[in-house]
């Protein structure tokens, strides 16, 4: 409960500034049209201050996304590196999850790693990013999905930058962002 209050002062707090002098609609791959308001979708815990989730079909989730954003979300594919069109943006804003617009990496934690992947060193709270062991492809790594949704947004690694030292190595299209 506590945590839910403080994410709604946050919010509060960030979406009530204009957007950053110099900063265009045009930069973000956020509709212009919507308002924050429309495109985040704040945590709803229940009585045991558990994010409540969110459960569709896969036919609801193919019609709702994209063709590289269901693959990306649901069938945890990976978008091309140096691709995606949101990892060169440095507006001051939220990145919210693309399935379910849960609120999940802030600009200030989003730091250049030369891996072709926006990359965070932290989520913006606690428990809205899932984490589960990823043996695919030869490997073991460690993969990150939305708490609320499930939805695929890529891996986390340990050679991040101070202070948490993690970098959250994620996928553009499982991404929004949506500007202060």
């Amino acid at each position: 409960m506590k945590f839910m209050l403080i994410f709604v002062a946050f919010l509060a707090c960030n979406f009530s500034q204009k957007s950053e002098p110099g900063v265009s609609a045009a930069s973000s791959a956020v509709n212009p049209a919507l308002t924050p308001a429309d495109t985040i979708a704040p945590p709803v815990f229940d009585a045991q201050s558990r994010l409540v989730r969110l459960s569709k079909s896969d036919a609801a989730w193919q019609n709702e996304l994209g063709e590289l954003e269901y693959y990306v979300l649901r069938k945890k594919g990976t978008e091309r590196a140096f691709t995606g069109d949101l990892l060169k943006e440095k507006g001051k804003g939220i990145f919210v999850c693309r399935g379910c617009h849960l609120p999940l990496f802030g600009s200030e934690a989003k730091f250049e790693s030369g891996t072709g992947w926006p990359s965070f060193w932290k989520p913006v709270g606690p428990g809205l990013v899932a984490e589960h062991r990823d043996s695919s492809h030869g490997m073991v790594r460690t993969e990150v999905t939305c708490a609320r949704c499930d939805g695929h947004l890529g891996h986390v690694f340990d050679d991040g930058p101070r202070p948490t030292g993690l970098r959250y190595c994620i996928n553009s299209v499982s991404l929004d962002f949506v500007p202060n």
